[in-house]
């Protein structure tokens, strides 16, 4: 830490801090002015001036507590910038890893989402997972336990069509390996850590966790399915178990969290993860943002939606029927304008293929889409999971923002659908 004036600058190669008991020393580089290492006790009861002989005049001892006292505070305030700057050079956020550090104890849900269950080979979308996800992350807040995450987090075929197999030969792992994108590429694990702490479940010190937990005896593993975290949390059986392994519900993890309609059971809001993007994406979305300027936006939601099948008569039905025609331009047009002003740059989100859809809005609204951004996205994006995340922040920074269905009664719509499957087949309406 060099001296400059009244700015103390950090040199953490030059400087490392040693704890000894609760002392805590430092051995700083020849450069550093000595005056600033003196220990609280080291500070001299005389004090000299210039070259002079005389006898130095005592202090008294209100003064020498004082300038004790002072020395203190300084030595106190070196160490915590000196800590400081050098967790941030060798990459480390504190309050993240302080956070981890304060729980000893684990909860581990599985190394896939949703698995074992139905939905273990099918894969879910991103918004199903990210449920799952934020259920298993509640359960171990609640706990105080640190979250042991899946490494990698499957991608849907239906949503992505990128890394997928064709080979016929591959093996269950292979298809996994290209069909998953890893944890990290998708959110930001330390920014998690600073509300929840979490761990991933490939790092050396996990499997150092599960040597140590099977060393010390079955007692030290609480293997448990159908047990609520109530009890967890209550019965000493659990709650003194270095690890619980959850066996969770066969249907989805976020089962497991099928009481967050009550307000006092829900730890963590719908909005948490779609926050939590890895830097690059957050990077990415923020540069689009700076472009855009003063911007609304619109997600219409319709390829994989639009499913339509026939019944017993050949009549067409489906569980969106007005999705089809409420998602059209023309419609959209009349929908949103008592929203967006004419003249507004619009940003559109859209899973829709057809070349130049959405072209009819644009007599009304200067149109813009991720395609647009294509030399910020590029070196950042590897499959559309990653892509729809950066899109979702750029929705969730827009002036006016509609989406396709409500998902609460606040929301502004396209449609006004349930987007809940109901499982009732109707016919589509076009008029």
């Amino acid at each position: 830490m060099r001296a400059n004036g009244d700015v103390l600058t950090a040199a953490p190669r030059d400087m490392w801090l040693h704890r000894t008991g609760c002392v805590v020393t430092i051995c700083a580089p020849r450069w550093l002015s000595r005056s600033l290492l003196l220990p609280p006790m080291a500070i001299p009861y005389r004090i000299t001036g210039g070259h002079s002989r005389r006898s130095p005049l005592p202090l008294s001892t209100a003064r020498a507590l004082l300038a004790a006292v002072v020395t203190g505070v300084v030595l106190s305030i070196i160490c915590v910038l000196s800590l400081t700057d050098s967790l941030s050079y060798l990459g480390f956020q504190p309050r993240s890893l302080d956070k981890r550090e304060s729980s000893r104890k684990y909860l581990y849900w599985g190394a896939r989402i949703d698995c074992p269950g139905k939905h273990c080979g099918s894969c879910a979308g991103l918004g199903h997972q990210e449920s799952s996800l934020r259920c298993a992350l509640e359960e171990a807040l609640f706990l105080d336990r640190i979250f042991v995450m899946p490494s990698r987090m499957c991608l849907s075929s239906v949503h992505n069509t990128k890394g997928t197999l064709d080979s016929s030969n591959a093996t269950s792992d292979q298809r996994w390996g290209t069909s998953s994108s890893a944890m990290e590429s998708l959110y930001d694990i330390d920014l998690i850590s600073k509300n929840v702490p979490v761990i991933l479940d490939n790092p050396k010190s996990w499997y150092g966790i599960v040597s140590r937990s099977t060393k010390l005896g079955e007692g030290d593993v609480a293997h448990v399915q159908g047990v609520s975290r109530d009890e967890l949390k209550d019965n000493p059986l659990y709650s003194d178990a270095l690890l619980i392994n959850r066996t969770a519900s066969p249907l989805a993890w976020f089962m497991e969290c099928k009481d967050r309609t009550k307000r006092s059971s829900v730890m963590l809001p719908y909005t948490f993860l779609p926050t939590m993007p890895a830097r690059k994406l957050r990077d990415a979305a923020n540069e689009m943002k700076e472009i855009l300027g003063d911007y609304d936006a619109i997600h219409v939601r319709r390829g994989d939606l639009l499913k339509n099948r026939k019944d017993r008569f050949g009549v067409e039905r489906s569980l969106h029927p007005h999705l089809d025609r409420d998602t059209r331009p023309e419609f959209i047009k009349k929908r949103i304008a008592r929203w967006i002003p004419k003249g507004r740059t619009l940003f559109i989100a859209s899973n829709e293929r057809t070349p130049g859809f959405f072209a009819p809005l644009s007599d009304r609204y200067k149109l813009a889409y991720s395609s647009n951004f294509s030399s910020i996205l590029k070196p950042v994006i590897e499959n559309n999971y990653q892509l729809f995340m950066v899109e979702r922040l750029i929705m969730q920074g827009a002036r006016t923002f509609v989406k396709t269905m409500k998902e609460f009664d606040n929301d502004l719509a396209l449609c006004d659908d349930p987007k809940k499957n109901t499982k009732v087949w109707e016919e589509p309406v076009y008029t």
